[in-house]
């Protein structure tokens, strides 16, 4: 029965090359005097045998495990397998692995993962946070990609930015009574989102905030969130604070026979995998994902090659913001003011 062969270790090409073991280790690490010549001679010979560096013994060389942890709140959200993506490829051009913790939506199993990740020797982290995660607890390296208004934050999307693209684009439609529809009044994301549409209105608009989780705590998960309602009371515009939102503000308002965008205009943010193809397809806002992976991957990998000691600390970079993208699609039109209730008449 065959077996497979071996690769070449240090031994077979310092054999076949008539050297030490030493000496190719050193060429091949950059390390020691090894003249130029001899240098590109065995990284030559090396890679026509197809040599691959170990990893493991790299590790005890450099006191390095080549690899990095990210930590994601909920993978089940459909944003984060998307960040997940951005990152690895990130961290694979900076010559990294990475392994991936998921604290399923809670900040006590957040930071649980965090201490797993720092026994199994990442170099460093990357960590998307959940409100109270303890990031102080992680003994390495910290890159942050939250929002620019949590503090030690390394990069993030400009989300209040994103917010006033989304009052800009309403406001040019003529709508002047938005319904901003967020699911976690906690969310540093989502109040900065929140934040920038009211500060992108223009006089003579009006804004609400409804806010899903406190509607549940009270009626239940899965409630209706009464957004006919909303419209019959003159709101012509439902500004989601996630795609997800939209898409339940969507079903809801075209089960209660509501035209979108003819009678109403609804909007997202994050620009999901689905967003371009429901019906009507989605207005949203984007997120630079690969930009951002890229910054906070190149920033965490100049601190710890500069950190010798694996002391934990928050990762800072040049960049701490990255401009939000607005993707105007067929969910939002000009607007088409309904009537006037008797309640909205004498306010």
């Amino acid at each position: 029965m065959a077996t497979s062969r071996p690769g070449p270790n240090l031994s077979r090409i310092a054999t076949s090359l008539g050297v030490s073991v030493a000496t190719v280790s050193n060429a091949l690490s950059g390390k020691g005097r090894v003249s130029g010549q001899l240098v590109e001679r065995i990284r030559e010979h090396a890679a026509e045998l197809g040599y691959v560096p170990s990893q493991a013994g790299r590790a005890l060389r450099t006191g390095r495990s080549g690899v990095l942890g990210l930590v994601l709140p909920d993978i089940a959200n459909p944003l984060f397998p998307k960040i997940a993506q951005a990152i690895e490829f990130a961290a694979s051009a900076a010559g990294y692995g990475v392994l991936i913790a998921d604290s399923r939506g809670d900040a006590a199993a957040q930071t649980e993962a965090i201490n797993r990740l720092v026994e199994r020797g990442v170099d460093g982290m990357v960590i998307i946070p959940r409100r109270a995660t303890r990031i102080s607890s992680a003994a390495c390296p910290v890159a942050v990609i939250d929002t620019p208004s949590t503090s030690g934050n390394t990069v993030a999307a400009d989300h209040s930015q994103g917010g006033r693209e989304i009052a800009g684009h309403l406001a040019s439609l003529g709508h002047r009574r938005i319904l901003i529809i967020g699911n976690n009044r906690e969310s540093n994301v989502q109040n900065d989102r929140a934040g920038g549409i009211r500060s992108g209105m223009r006089p003579g608009m009006h804004s609400e905030t409804l806010w899903i989780d406190r509607l549940e705590q009270e009626n239940g998960s899965g409630c209706p969130l009464g957004l006919a309602e909303k419209a019959r009371q003159g709101f012509t515009a439902f500004a989601a604070l996630s795609d997800l939102q939209a898409l339940r503000a969507l079903t809801e308002l075209q089960q209660a026979g509501i035209n979108i965008p003819t009678d109403v205009s609804v909007t997202g943010f994050d620009d999901l995998i689905w967003s371009p193809v429901v019906t009507p397809s989605l207005t949203t806002v984007r997120m630079d994902m690969d930009r951002i992976a890229g910054i906070a991957v190149s920033a965490l990998a100049e601190t710890i090659r500069k950190n010798r000691t694996r002391e934990g600390m928050l990762v800072t970079a040049e960049i701490e913001r990255v401009a939000m993208q607005l993707i105007v699609r067929q969910s939002s039109g000009p607007a088409n003011p309904a009537p006037k209730t008797s309640e909205m008449e004498n306010m």
